[in-house]
């Protein structure tokens, strides 16, 4: 497979600060991944939306071409994959699957515009056991023609944390989906306990009315001088925020995996999650993670105030995340399997169709 070119579709914002987001991550890291290991990946960037673009970077590719599709990519445009199915070697990259998002269940358009993109696809590489699980439970893919190349994580130093132990923590773009709204409504609850704070770090600009409603829930429950919005950090900003944190919350509706629940362990910070799509994966029974229902933000206030009230379980918790904290996966890891499927797609007929896909 070495010098084998893989032409990559992957969203324009792929390298954007401003919209940082796990897939990109992701996206980004494999790349690398790739390269180090000889690959020609060569980067298509596409703009939300625009369609067209997808159909002429598939139009001018060489027949038998190896294609990897992000797979927000191949759900908006799944008939040009579709078209290019028998003629060109394609894989998509599912990092989520985009109908069971929040506000997804009833969109039958979405659903069949995932399942044709997936069925033109000669492989898919799921980012989950749970995604894979996902795909197969809504009959999108046949499970032997899914793999799962879970996320890779950064070693990082180990935090520090405040005196208090009374810093949160939370990572993700300020969205729906990320329920940022069950922890301010959590929160509202725990005025009465001293020496507490939380940082919410993530873009404002993926939902901006509901980073609007959540900046004004934060206000109604007088919590301006415990809870910051910050907007995104990367590089440097984002070790130090880690650093400073005493408890990583991922309050999560939905989540195909949870990068930043491994970033979190792998700095030895505990972790207090909602119980939804890939996060006990991420987790991987470590003793220094909570799983609460999702979309409880009573369930989550119970934990949180047993956090702040509770010293001796802060440092089992604590000592408990030091003791374990290990990278269980590197991204090399995550490159080899894509690698792998991308070579084995390289490597098989040139001719497909309804059987190969397995959903006709």
């Amino acid at each position: 497979m070495m010098n084998a070119t893989v032409h990559f579709l992957v969203p324009d914002a792929v390298d954007d600060d401003e919209r940082v987001s796990g897939g990109n991550v992701y996206d980004r890291r494999l790349t690398g991944a790739l390269r180090a290991r000889g690959l020609d990946v060569r980067l298509v960037r596409v703009a939300e939306g625009r369609v067209n673009d997808v159909v002429h970077a598939m139009s001018v590719l060489p027949r038998n071409a190896l294609v990897l599709v992000d797979g927000l990519i191949a759900v908006a445009a799944s008939d040009v994959l579709r078209a290019h199915s028998t003629r060109l070697r394609i894989v998509v990259l599912a990092h989520m699957v985009a109908s069971a998002l929040p506000g997804m269940h009833d969109d039958a358009g979405t659903a069949e515009r995932e399942r044709e993109a997936l069925s033109a696809a000669r492989r898919v590489i799921a980012t989950s056991e749970w995604t894979r699980s996902e795909l197969v439970a809504r009959a999108y893919a046949v499970p032997d023609r899914i793999a799962v190349a879970h996320p890779g994580t950064d070693a990082g130093p180990t935090a520090s944390g405040s005196r208090s132990g009374g810093h949160l923590l939370c990572v993700g773009a300020v969205a729906p989906h990320k329920g940022q709204d069950v922890l301010i409504e959590a929160l509202a609850g725990m005025t009465d306990l001293p020496d507490w704070s939380c940082s919410i770090v993530g873009s404002l600009d993926v939902d901006r009315e509901f980073a609007i409603r959540t900046a004004a829930a934060i206000r109604s429950a007088a919590l301006t001088e415990r809870v910051e919005l910050r907007g995104v950090y990367t590089g440097r900003r984002l070790a130090d925020a880690y650093h400073a944190a005493d408890l990583v919350v991922v309050p999560s509706r939905a989540e195909s995996f949870g990068m930043v629940v491994t970033e979190a362990l792998a700095r030895g910070i505990p972790v207090v999650a909602a119980r939804v799509g890939g996060v006990p994966e991420a987790i991987a029974a470590s003793a220094a993670a909570i799983l609460t229902p999702p979309d409880d933000p009573v369930a989550l206030r119970a934990v949180l105030r047993r956090w702040s009230e509770d010293p001796g379980w802060r440092a089992e918790l604590k000592s408990e995340a030091l003791r374990s904290r290990t990278v269980t996966r590197v991204w090399d890891e995550t490159a080899w399997i894509v690698a792998t499927v991308l070579s084995e797609v390289r490597s098989e007929s040139a001719v497909i169709g309804s059987e190969r896909l397995g959903t006709r």
